[in-house]
């Protein structure tokens, strides 16, 4: 299936998706050392964000969350890229410095159309799944 959205940093990656029907948050949610998210009860506790499509609704937390993208991108463990149902300006913002492909408002609910361990392409403004 293809569908196409809104890009907030543009680029082409494909790998295996991450999937999340809670919001997340970067800062105190996911460790920046190792790109496991941390935060308690979520439903993706202990999981690697590392090399994965993250696919989540939108971000929560503080404005250090666009900070704590770049560090997991600087440590070799960010996702190859990000799909949101609707982006807010910490996902928004730490997608753009740390230059992860991201994309949102797409023509198709990610949420409920992409699968964990489905293989996901984002190419520029398109999803493909």
């Amino acid at each position: 299936m293809i569908t196409r959205g809104r890009i907030i940093f543009k680029g082409n990656v494909k790998g295996e998706a991450l999937v999340s029907e809670e919001e997340i948050s970067f800062y105190g949610g996911i460790d920046a050392e190792t790109g496991i998210i941390t935060e308690k009860g979520h439903p993706l506790e202990g999981k690697s964000v590392k090399g994965k499509i993250l696919v989540f609704p939108k971000g929560k937390g503080s404005t250090v969350g666009s900070y704590t993208m770049y560090r997991l991108k600087k440590n070799g463990v960010a996702p190859l890229g990000i799909i949101n149902r609707e982006c807010e300006t910490v996902v928004a913002v730490g997608a753009i410095i740390s230059e992860i492909p991201m994309v949102d408002k797409l023509d198709k609910d990610p949420i409920k159309n992409i699968k964990n361990g489905q293989i996901v392409e984002i190419k520029g403004n398109e999803v493909i799944f």
